[in-house]
């Protein structure tokens, strides 16, 4: 029995990794999504909103913030608004670890050390360099967020103020949105 439980149990674990995707542009908590994360924003004033995009650990840091200024452009020009300017803008990361004993993990004492170069790991009686059967990942999630002022007519000579059509243009092409079902 165990001879079989255990391939099938690898069989489902491969399976279901194979579905995750990346955070594809769409509203968070979109129905019939692939993937978690997502925009949503908050309109704080008349010309002001916070704008935040969320991606999940397939998703990287560049595309979270990318998705950010498409998100904040396009809700500026569906508002009637020409520009916006990006305040009090945050990228957050979350990181969790994770660590599992393989299948035929023995018990025993055990320890945990860091190498240069190799990170953290956990050795057990008589090997504390090599560590003992267990698998450590890593991942890591981005959530990006920005309070935006939106303004009509010509965009301002500051930094911070993007044209929204510009950005939807110039970004528009990079953007993955959800497969339709």
């Amino acid at each position: 029995m165990t001879r079989l439980v255990v391939p099938l149990l690898a069989v489902a674990a491969l399976t279901l990794a194979g579905c995750e995707t990346a955070t594809p542009y769409q509203p968070i908590g979109a129905h019939n999504s692939e993937a978690g994360g997502g925009y949503s924003d908050q309109q704080i004033e008349g010309n002001r909103w916070r704008v935040t995009f969320a991606g999940n650990s397939l998703t990287s840091r560049d595309t979270v913030e990318r998705y950010l200024l498409y998100r904040s452009a396009e809700l500026t020009v569906q508002q009637g608004f020409d520009w916006f300017s990006a305040y009090d803008r945050n990228t957050d990361r979350s990181t969790q670890t994770y660590v599992d004993p393989y299948f035929g993990a023995y018990w025993g004492p055990r320890w945990g050390f860091y190498r240069r170069g190799y990170g953290w790991g956990y050795g057990r009686w008589g090997d504390p360099f090599w560590g003992g059967p267990l698998d450590v990942q890593q991942t890591s999630e981005f959530k990006a967020t920005a309070e935006i002022i939106m303004g009509k007519g010509p965009k301002p000579a500051d930094r911070s103020a993007f044209d929204a059509r510009s950005v939807i243009e110039h970004l528009g092409p990079t953007v993955q949105r959800p497969k339709a079902s």
